[in-house]
């Protein structure tokens, strides 16, 4: 079978484009004139490319549907099928009732493929930029388990949690960026125009400066030659980090440091663990395969790190091992998670511990992310009461060595 993008028009005059399978442009002309379209063009089209460009899209790229959108439109659906719609019609009232432009064009995109013969799994495939990695995955098992529509419900509260969190992490750090922008700031203003009045002063001291002072001046001067090409570089480095982060090796780096670090790595670490946990006993619940389960919850995380360790647990539990056995052997998950899933193993209720472990993570992640400016604001302290040290002893010392030489 062979994918092919076709133009083409209804009965009414309406134009429509799409991707359909069939096994020659013969056959796709059929399929389209059973669905009731005019085709207009019909070309074979390359694996992963999406259909047509225009202006329309382009400004699509340069757009985003709003996590409100989102979240509206998974309530929304899962309502309409749950209430005994078809699939179609529900994702075409959708489309008919959405304010958002940019969903509104997805929507139909959707709508058009799915009704050329397409699964809605691999119609989402085709706007990555919208739909992750993990949403996919979960509607592609709701669909082989007949679960779609718990699925589009706790795809809608995970993006709800996430969402809140996002708001609340905001919210903490606002402060201490505003701290930092104000230092980097001071240290412009004070490197480009305070400091040099007082290196022209000292240049007609006699003797020799306090240390301080002399490292004062060093900075000034290598500000002074050097702050056009300093930040340059500084813009390479940001352009070179965000580049290397991008790669597979880049990725596996930075995730297994993120959540050793100080602070932030218990909070990024109980986040993943939770998303885990929570996508995890919804699968399971929902009746998914254990080991699709674990396939999808592995992309749930956001953390390669931990993703692979999971997918190697997978493997471990084909081969007929314990999921808390594997556990065990990592790093990446607390003596809480092993436990509750080893007792949930022994007990069969696995989806009800990993809940219980779900809503633990979840509360801790909240009680560290309300608590994160007071861990952080004693590190701002040290910060600026250190700089404001070395400055007052830089720029006072000297005068304080002139007036006890005058003294004497």
């Amino acid at each position: 079978m062979t994918s092919y993008a076709y133009r083409a028009r209804d009965r009414a005059g309406r134009a429509a484009e799409g991707v359909l399978e069939a096994e020659g442009t013969t056959e796709a002309a059929h399929q389209l004139d059973r669905l009731g379209y005019y085709p207009i063009s019909i070309e074979p089209r390359d694996p992963g490319a999406r259909p047509g460009f225009s202006l329309a899209r382009l400004n699509d790229y340069f757009s985003r549907v709003s996590t409100q959108d989102f979240i509206l439109y998974n309530r929304q659906l899962a309502t309409l099928i749950s209430a005994g719609l078809p699939f179609l019609r529900s994702l075409g009232t959708l489309r008919d009732q959405t304010e958002s432009p940019r969903l509104k064009r997805i929507l139909e995109e959707l709508y058009t493929e799915i009704e050329s013969g397409g699964s809605f799994s691999a119609a989402l495939a085709h706007h990555p930029e919208t739909f992750s990695e993990l949403y996919i995955s979960m509607i592609r098992a709701g669909e082989e388990g007949g679960l779609l529509e718990k699925v589009l419900e706790r795809l809608a509260t995970l993006a709800e949690q996430e969402s809140v969190q996002r708001a609340r992490i905001g919210a903490a750090m606002r402060y201490p960026m505003f701290v930092s922008a104000a230092l980097v700031v001071a240290f412009f203003i004070m490197m480009k125009f305070v400091v040099p009045k007082f290196v022209q002063l000292y240049a007609n001291f006699g003797g020799e400066l306090p240390i301080p002072t002399r490292m004062m001046i060093f900075a000034n001067v290598m500000f002074q030659r050097f702050w056009i090409p300093g930040i340059v570089l500084l813009a390479a480095a940001i352009f070179g980090v965000r580049f290397a982060l991008r790669t597979p090796g880049g990725r596996q780096f930075w995730d297994t440091w993120k959540i050793r670090l100080p602070i932030f790595g218990p909070l990024f670490l109980k986040s993943s663990l939770s998303r885990f946990s929570s996508v995890f006993s919804a699968l399971l619940r929902s009746g998914v395969p254990l080991l699709k389960t674990l396939e999808i919850a592995a992309a749930t995380v956001g953390n390669v790190r931990i993703k692979s360790v999971i997918l190697g647990i997978r493997e471990s539990v084909q081969e007929g091992q314990s999921i808390a056995g594997p556990m065990r052997l990592q790093n990446v998950f607390t003596p809480l998670v092993v436990q509750m899933v080893a007792v949930g193993e022994e007990t069969g209720k696995l989806d009800e511990m990993l809940e219980k472990v779900s809503d633990y993570y979840e509360s801790e992640v909240e009680f560290a992310v309300r608590n994160l400016t007071t861990a952080i604001e004693p590190l701002l302290v040290v910060v600026i009461g250190g700089g404001v040290l070395f400055l007052a002893l830089a720029i006072f010392m000297p005068w304080w060595n002139v007036v006890s030489f005058i003294k004497r």
